[in-house]
C-alpha cells in the first residue's frame, strides 16, 4: 500500500506542478503588466519554485558532449558497452586521447540515485582516462522474470565489468559500492583473475562502520532487521514493468537524505525564490539543475537493500572477515597486487573518519 499511496500523491502533485508552472509563465510573460510590479513577481517566483519542487523526474542523461583540456575543446563519445538486467557498463572516451591512456571504472552507488549524480567526476576523469561507469537499473523497471539481485549478484556484476574492460584497469568506488567493490577485488585476487584492478580508490566507503559511527550508522544499527522489512520495503505497482517485485523505494531514500539536511534544503529553495524575484535567473537555474539531479531517484531490490543494512551497517561482515560470496568466505588479505587508496571526508555524514581506512 505504501507504493500505491505514493503514486496517488505523485499523480496529484504532478498535476499541481503543471498548473503552477503555467500560471507562473502567465504572470511572468513580458506582455503581462502584472509581472512588473506589486505581488506579480513574488507570486510568479513562488509558483515557479513550487512547480519545480513538485515535478516528476525521470532518469537524467549524462550530457557530456565535450571537455576542455589545456585550453582545447575535445568531443566526448558515450557508448553502452555491456548491458545486463540490473545494470550496464557505459564508456566515455574523448577524441585525442592516447591509446595508452589508463582505463578507469567508476563504480557508482546503488543507493537511490542514478549514476549521473557522478557526472562531474566522469567529466573530470575523462580528460585523461578512458572512463567506464556502472549504470545501475531502476529495480521497478526490471521484470520479475529477470530474477533476484542481491549482494552476491552485485559482486558478480562488478567482476564481470572488470573482465569486460580487461587487465590493468583502475577502479574508483564512491561511497556505498566501496564494500562490494573491495569484496569483488578480493574474490578476483583469491582466484588470480587476470582482470583484477591494478589500483582501487575507495571514496568515503563504509568498510567498517564501528569507526566514528554517523547518524546513518546509528539508525541502521539500532533497529532490528524485522523493522526494515516491515517498514521500508514495498511492492512495485502494476503500471511498472517490475510489478510485484519487492523494493526499497527511491522516494523513501530521497526523504531520508533530505531529512538529514532539511534546513539546508529549505534555505536553498528560499534562495532560489529570492533569485527569481530579482530576476537572477542564472543563479536560480543552477539550483534547479542541482535538484533536477538530486530528486531523480530509483528503487533498489529489497534483497540487496536488506543485505546491505545487515552486512555493512549492522554486522560489518567484510571488515570482520565474515562476508560470504557464493558460499565462500571473502578474505581481503588475498588482495596482494592491487594498490588501494582510501579517501575520507572530514564532514562526511554517511561514512565517518576511519571507516574507509579500515580497508588498508
Amino acid at each position: 500500500m505504501l507504493y500505491h499511496a505514493y503514486e496517488m500523491q505523485r499523480a496529484f502533485m504532478q498535476g499541481a506542478s503543471v498548473l503552477a508552472a503555467v500560471t507562473a509563465e502567465m504572470l511572468s510573460n513580458p506582455r503581462n503588466p502584472v509581472g512588473y510590479f506589486g505581488l506579480g513577481p513574488v507570486a510568479a517566483s513562488a509558483l515557479d519554485v513550487f512547480a519545480h519542487a513538485a515535478a516528476t523526474r525521470g532518469k537524467p542523461s549524462f550530457g557530456i558532449d565535450n571537455v576542455n583540456v589545456e585550453g582545447k575543446t575535445y568531443r566526448v563519445t558515450e557508448s553502452l558497452v555491456l548491458h545486463k538486467p540490473f545494470g550496464s557498463l557505459v564508456r566515455f572516451t574523448r577524441e585525442g586521447l592516447g591509446k595508452d591512456a589508463p582505463r578507469l571504472m567508476i563504480v557508482a552507488p546503488m543507493s537511490g540515485h542514478y549514476a549521473t549524480l557522478l557526472r562531474g567526476t566522469v567529466e573530470r576523469m575523462v580528460e585523461s582516462c578512458e572512463v567506464y561507469i556502472t549504470d545501475w537499473a531502476d529495480a521497478k523497471l526490471v521484470p520479475l522474470s529477470e530474477g533476484r539481485f542481491d549482494l552476491d549478484d552485485y559482486i558478480d556484476y562488478v567482476i564481470e565489468f572488470f573482465e569486460h574492460i580487461g587487465p590493468g584497469a583502475h577502479a574508483m568506488a564512491v561511497c556505498q559500492p566501496s564494500v562490494p567493490t573491495l569484496a569483488a577485488t578480493a574474490v578476483m585476487g583469491a582466484t588470480k583473475n587476470p582482470c583484477r584492478p591494478a589500483t582501487l580508490t575507495l571514496m568515503g566507503g563504509p568498510i567498517d562502520t564501528r569507526a566514528s559511527p554517523t547518524a546513518v550508522n546509528t539508525i541502521a544499527d539500532q533497529r532490528p532487521m524485522s523493522w526494515f522489512r516491515h517498514n521500508v520495503i514495498a511492492t512495485v505497482p502494476l503500471q511498472y514493468p517490475g510489478a510485484g517485485r519487492e523494493v526499497y523505494p527511491g522516494f523513501l531514500q530521497l526523504t531520508s537524505f533530505m531529512a538529514m539536511n532539511l534546513g539546508n534544503h529549505i534555505m536553498s529553495h528560499y534562495e532560489m525564490f529570492k533569485h527569481l524575484v530579482v530576476g537572477d535567473d542564472e543563479s536560480a537555474e543552477a539550483t534547479k539543475e542541482f535538484y533536477d539531479e538530486y530528486r531523480a531517484v530509483c528503487d533498489m531490490t529489497a534483497e540487496f537493500y536488506l543485505q546491505t543494512v545487515e552486512h555493512v551497517f549492522q554486522k560489518q561482515s567484510l571488515a570482520k572477515g565474515e562476508l560470504m560470496h557464493r558460499g565462500n568466505l571473502i578474505d581481503i588479505g588475498k588482495i596482494t597486487d592491487t594498490a588501494i587508496l582510501a579517501v575520507e571526508g572530514e564532514r562526511d555524514d554517511i561514512s565517518g573518519i576511519g571507516q574507509t581506512r579500515a580497508a588498508l
